[in-house]
């Protein structure tokens, strides 16, 4: 018996490592390529989704720097457009105060000349009064003088008297 199981255990293990053998070759022949191909594959595609992130990452970065950029070139135009729009604001500014200056001198000026021939027609208007009051009062005091006849005399002698001493 002992024969007997060295004998099975000895055609046994002839035949399984047979087997073996044959299933290693049948694996290698119709499996392991598939399976080692398909790693490959799975192996070059995780390298290339890492190449890809890696690009992603670098054009992201270069995408911040251009999206940074172009916002700095947004603020300094404001900036230019901002003081731009103080300068023309100052300018509005000191052109209305000239203007208002000038239109204001021209308006005293006009006010000065109206007042002053205003005032030219007031004396003229005081001094044709005063001339029509002294007319009237002369009127007066020579009807009254007139109206007596030693005064009128009198008056005449003065009057000449006053002619002979010129």
């Amino acid at each position: 018996m002992e024969k007997l199981i060295n004998e099975f255990s000895l055609g046994l293990f002839v035949w399984l490592t047979l087997l073996f053998i044959l299933l290693l070759l049948l694996l290698r022949k119709y499996a392991w390529k598939p399976i080692l191909d398909a790693v490959n594959d799975r192996e070059e595609g995780i390298k290339n989704a890492l190449a890809a992130a890696e690009e992603a990452k670098k054009e992201m970065q270069n995408v911040t720097a251009d999206s940074e950029k172009l916002l700095q070139e947004a603020r300094n135009e404001r900036e230019a457009m901002l003081k731009e729009a103080r300068e023309i604001k100052d300018k509005m500014i000191a052109d209305s105060k000239e203007q208002a200056k000038i239109e204001g001198d021209k308006m005293i000026k006009q006010a000065q000349a109206t007042i002053e021939s205003e005032k030219k027609a007031a004396v003229a208007d005081i001094k044709n009064q005063v001339a029509e009051l002294s007319v009237e009062i002369a009127e007066k005091v020579i009807k009254e003088q007139l109206s007596n006849k030693d005064k009128q005399l009198k008056m005449v002698d003065d009057m000449l008297g006053d002619i002979k001493l010129n």
